[in-house]
């Protein structure tokens, strides 16, 4: 087992109306010995934009805003930006973030040159009904798919919501590595219940018709798919990937389904270097669940969302989510992490 320890409580709500109902699930970039967060501020009516904060070290915070850094501009996302995540490729900062309109949950992207001016791209992921996704998944995968795949096209069916035409299939927990990998972009994406990698050239390569192939060919850019009791429900990519002698190294989420409902793990994985597609090993048990009271009871109860990391040394620390309220940190050795990675089958 890896000795995990725990931080407490790093950021919560306050009484400003902006992040009155819940701070968490923060996007990190560090700079040296300065660590950037982009975090999730909810306002009541359950509206996000995106708040920031700045430490000195991995903990002290010296700056937080009193307004958000990001609001909501346009229709897509006017409901929420949710989750952010953020990495440097090049001269550029890319924040890719999940925007909600209060029907569609779908992958949008920003970019910056400062990390305080953001120039917003728009949705990134496919723009494809459920009926529409359903043949193309069902017509050339030969059936090697996860049944849960057609999860959410069956419940929409069911309620006669599959036709719409502006419900568009729900693809969140948007990641980019960290460096172009073969002289690609590469994205992990959440198409329910697994994770998904996609590789491009420009972000204008992202078209529908794009999408369209890549659904009818999705078995082959499956990363992860739900496996063992503590990620049987769905996974979903967290941490950006850690680029490491072994391999990425993916600090991501399960949802384990109880008697009592649902509970969220932060699980880790260790990916190919050359081909992230290809999984070496992954943990058989969390890496650190809901044991706090502050986890376990909130917004949404049991809840570990891991969105960021920082590298002092050997010390890695993941910055996540609790219970859709706060934010936490928690501190391990990344070599013993790496070690127990390796042992796995």
């Amino acid at each position: 087992m890896i000795n995990i320890e725990k931080y407490g409580i790093f950021l919560s709500p306050t009484e400003r109306e902006f992040e009155n109902n819940g701070v968490f699930n923060p996007g990190i970039y560090q700079d040296g010995n300065n660590v950037h967060i982009f975090y999730r501020a909810v306002q009541d009516g359950n509206f996000s934009t995106i708040g920031y904060a700045k430490t000195d070290g991995p903990l002290k915070i010296v700056i937080r805003h009193k307004q958000p850094l990001i609001t909501r501009d346009f229709d897509y996302e006017k409901h929420g930006m949710e989750d952010p995540r953020i990495v440097k490729i090049g001269d550029i900062y890319y924040m890719t973030y999940t925007a909600y309109d209060g029907i569609n949950a779908m992958g949008a992207l920003a970019t910056s040159k400062d990390l305080i001016h953001f120039k917003k791209h728009g949705i990134i992921t496919p723009k494809i009904n459920y009926r529409e996704y359903e043949r193309y998944v069902t017509c050339c995968n030969n059936g090697k798919l996860n049944p849960k795949y057609h999860h959410y096209y069956r419940l929409f069916e069911e309620i006669g919501l599959a036709d719409e035409e502006f419900r568009f299939l729900r693809d969140k927990d948007i990641v980019l590595f960290p460096r172009k990998i073969n002289g690609k972009y590469a994205m992990l994406h959440r198409i329910w219940p697994g994770i998904q990698i996609v590789y491009f050239d420009n972000w204008k390569d992202l078209t529908k018709s794009f999408w369209e192939d890549y659904l009818k060919n999705l078995t082959d850019y499956i990363v992860l798919d739900p496996k063992g009791i503590f990620e049987v429900n769905y996974i979903g990519a967290g941490v950006p990937p850690i680029e490491t002698d072994d391999g990425w190294l993916l600090i991501y989420h399960g949802v384990h389904e109880t008697t009592k409902g649902r509970i969220y793990h932060a699980k880790a994985a260790l990916l190919h270097l050359d081909k992230p597609e290809i999984e070496i090993s992954r943990l058989d048990y969390p890496l650190f669940s809901p044991t706090k009271k502050w986890e376990k009871n909130g917004v949404v109860d049991n809840v570990i969302f891991p969105t960021g990391h920082t590298l002092f040394g050997n010390d890695l620390y993941i910055y996540y989510g609790a219970a859709d309220t706060h934010i936490g940190v928690a501190k391990m050795d990344i070599n013993e992490l790496l070690l127990e990675l390796r042992r796995q089958p």
